[in-house]
Protein backbone atom coordinates (compact mmCIF):
# COMPACT_ATOMS: atom_id res chain seq x y z
CA UNK A 1 0.00 0.00 0.00
CA UNK A 2 2.02 3.22 -0.92
CA UNK A 3 1.54 6.35 0.65
CA UNK A 4 2.63 9.89 -0.12
CA UNK A 5 5.57 11.77 1.84
CA UNK A 6 6.40 15.21 1.58
CA UNK A 7 9.94 16.45 2.54
CA UNK A 8 12.88 18.86 1.77
CA UNK A 9 15.47 17.65 -0.18
CA UNK A 10 18.18 19.76 -1.05
CA UNK A 11 16.25 22.74 0.04
CA UNK A 12 13.48 21.98 -2.53
CA UNK A 13 10.34 20.83 -1.68
CA UNK A 14 9.53 17.15 -2.72
CA UNK A 15 6.64 14.53 -3.11
CA UNK A 16 7.11 11.00 -3.61
CA UNK A 17 4.97 8.01 -3.43
CA UNK A 18 6.64 5.30 -1.40
CA UNK A 19 6.04 1.52 -0.34
CA UNK A 20 5.91 1.55 3.98
CA UNK A 21 8.89 -0.85 3.82
CA UNK A 22 11.34 1.25 1.11
CA UNK A 23 14.17 2.93 3.09
CA UNK A 24 15.53 6.04 2.54
CA UNK A 25 18.29 5.31 0.60
CA UNK A 26 15.78 3.25 -1.77
CA UNK A 27 13.83 6.32 -2.33
CA UNK A 28 16.65 8.81 -2.97
CA UNK A 29 18.39 6.52 -5.16
CA UNK A 30 15.63 4.72 -7.35
CA UNK A 31 12.97 7.12 -7.08
CA UNK A 32 14.35 10.46 -7.27
CA UNK A 33 17.59 9.49 -9.25
CA UNK A 34 19.89 10.92 -6.18
CA UNK A 35 23.64 8.86 -7.10
CA UNK A 36 26.13 10.63 -4.45
CA UNK A 37 24.36 8.93 -1.89
CA UNK A 38 25.90 5.10 -2.21
CA UNK A 39 24.84 2.02 -1.24
CA UNK A 40 27.56 0.43 0.79
CA UNK A 41 26.42 -2.23 3.06
CA UNK A 42 22.80 -1.88 3.78
CA UNK A 43 23.26 -2.40 7.16
CA UNK A 44 24.26 0.73 8.66
CA UNK A 45 28.06 -0.62 8.75
CA UNK A 46 29.65 1.38 6.47
CA UNK A 47 28.71 5.30 6.24
CA UNK A 48 28.42 5.60 2.32
CA UNK A 49 25.14 6.29 2.19
CA UNK A 50 25.15 9.04 5.12
CA UNK A 51 23.22 12.09 4.78
CA UNK A 52 21.80 15.64 7.12
CA UNK A 53 18.40 14.42 7.99
CA UNK A 54 17.05 17.56 10.00
CA UNK A 55 20.92 18.78 10.23
CA UNK A 56 21.69 15.42 11.25
CA UNK A 57 24.35 12.54 9.90
CA UNK A 58 22.28 9.23 9.21
CA UNK A 59 22.69 6.20 7.28
CA UNK A 60 20.44 6.44 4.75
CA UNK A 61 19.78 2.45 4.75
CA UNK A 62 18.62 2.43 7.95
CA UNK A 63 15.99 5.61 8.22
CA UNK A 64 12.54 4.13 6.77
CA UNK A 65 11.62 6.63 4.31
CA UNK A 66 7.99 7.28 6.16
CA UNK A 67 10.32 8.88 8.38
CA UNK A 68 11.23 11.68 6.39
CA UNK A 69 7.71 13.10 6.19
CA UNK A 70 8.14 16.94 6.94
CA UNK A 71 11.82 16.47 7.44
CA UNK A 72 15.00 17.89 5.88
CA UNK A 73 17.39 15.75 3.69
CA UNK A 74 20.47 17.24 2.05
CA UNK A 75 23.21 15.13 -0.10
CA UNK A 76 26.64 15.26 -0.33
CA UNK A 77 25.93 16.70 -4.15
CA UNK A 78 24.41 19.43 -2.51
CA UNK A 79 26.98 19.62 0.67
CA UNK A 80 29.31 19.76 -1.50
CA UNK A 81 28.01 23.04 -2.86
CA UNK A 82 28.14 25.03 0.03
CA UNK A 83 31.01 27.16 1.09
CA UNK A 84 32.10 24.58 3.64
CA UNK A 85 31.56 21.71 1.85
CA UNK A 86 33.91 23.17 -1.17
CA UNK A 87 36.58 23.60 0.99
CA UNK A 88 36.01 20.06 2.29
CA UNK A 89 36.26 18.77 -1.83
CA UNK A 90 39.01 20.89 -1.92
CA UNK A 91 41.12 19.20 1.00
CA UNK A 92 40.37 15.86 -0.06
CA UNK A 93 41.37 16.11 -3.07
CA UNK A 94 44.51 17.94 -2.29
CA UNK A 95 45.49 15.47 0.17
CA UNK A 96 44.40 12.70 -1.93
CA UNK A 97 42.06 11.30 0.19
CA UNK A 98 39.74 10.45 -2.81
CA UNK A 99 40.95 6.81 -4.37
CA UNK A 100 38.17 4.69 -5.05
CA UNK A 101 35.72 7.36 -4.21
CA UNK A 102 33.02 5.10 -2.99
CA UNK A 103 32.98 6.47 1.14
CA UNK A 104 34.12 10.13 0.26
CA UNK A 105 29.91 11.11 -0.22
CA UNK A 106 29.49 9.63 3.39
CA UNK A 107 32.91 11.31 5.05
CA UNK A 108 31.72 14.50 3.32
CA UNK A 109 28.25 14.75 5.07
CA UNK A 110 30.18 13.10 8.82
CA UNK A 111 32.99 15.87 7.87
CA UNK A 112 30.43 18.94 7.09
CA UNK A 113 28.55 17.83 9.75
CA UNK A 114 31.06 17.97 12.45
CA UNK A 115 32.19 21.00 11.79
CA UNK A 116 28.79 23.13 10.87
CA UNK A 117 28.53 21.86 14.99
CA UNK A 118 31.88 24.26 15.86
CA UNK A 119 34.10 21.01 15.99
CA UNK A 120 37.67 22.25 15.18
CA UNK A 121 39.24 19.52 17.24
CA UNK A 122 41.20 16.89 15.25
CA UNK A 123 40.43 13.84 17.74
CA UNK A 124 36.95 15.18 18.18
CA UNK A 125 36.92 14.66 14.13
CA UNK A 126 38.09 11.37 14.29
CA UNK A 127 35.35 10.43 16.70
CA UNK A 128 32.88 11.88 14.53
CA UNK A 129 34.12 10.04 11.28
CA UNK A 130 34.03 6.49 13.43
CA UNK A 131 30.89 5.51 11.67
CA UNK A 132 32.45 5.78 8.26
CA UNK A 133 34.65 3.29 6.73
CA UNK A 134 37.14 3.67 3.86
CA UNK A 135 39.05 0.37 2.82
CA UNK A 136 41.32 2.62 0.25
CA UNK A 137 43.27 5.21 1.60
CA UNK A 138 43.56 3.94 5.90
CA UNK A 139 42.44 7.33 7.00
CA UNK A 140 45.68 8.89 7.03
CA UNK A 141 44.60 10.90 3.72
CA UNK A 142 41.03 11.43 5.01
CA UNK A 143 42.55 12.88 8.17
CA UNK A 144 45.25 15.32 6.80
CA UNK A 145 42.33 16.81 4.44
CA UNK A 146 40.39 17.52 8.03
CA UNK A 147 43.09 19.34 9.12
CA UNK A 148 43.44 20.90 6.15
CA UNK A 149 39.99 22.19 5.95
CA UNK A 150 40.47 22.96 9.68
CA UNK A 151 43.16 25.73 8.84
CA UNK A 152 41.05 26.40 5.68
CA UNK A 153 38.34 27.57 7.85
CA UNK A 154 39.80 28.66 10.54
CA UNK A 155 37.98 28.74 14.01
CA UNK A 156 35.01 30.35 11.84
CA UNK A 157 31.89 28.41 10.19
CA UNK A 158 31.82 29.84 6.80
CA UNK A 159 28.49 31.57 6.31
CA UNK A 160 26.11 29.21 5.07
CA UNK A 161 27.51 26.18 6.97
CA UNK A 162 24.75 25.80 9.88
CA UNK A 163 24.54 23.11 11.51
CA UNK A 164 20.37 22.50 9.90
CA UNK A 165 20.88 24.06 6.89
CA UNK A 166 18.01 24.91 5.75
CA UNK A 167 16.26 26.85 8.23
Amino acid sequence: MEMRIRFRLNGVVTEVDIEPHETLLNVLRDKLKVKSVKYGCGIGECGSCTVLLDGDPVVSCLVMAAKVDGSEVATPDYIAQTELGKAIVDSMLEEGAVQCGYCIPGFLVTIYAALARGIRDVDEMRKAMVGNICRCTGYVNIVRAVKKTLKRIGSQTPRNAVERPFR
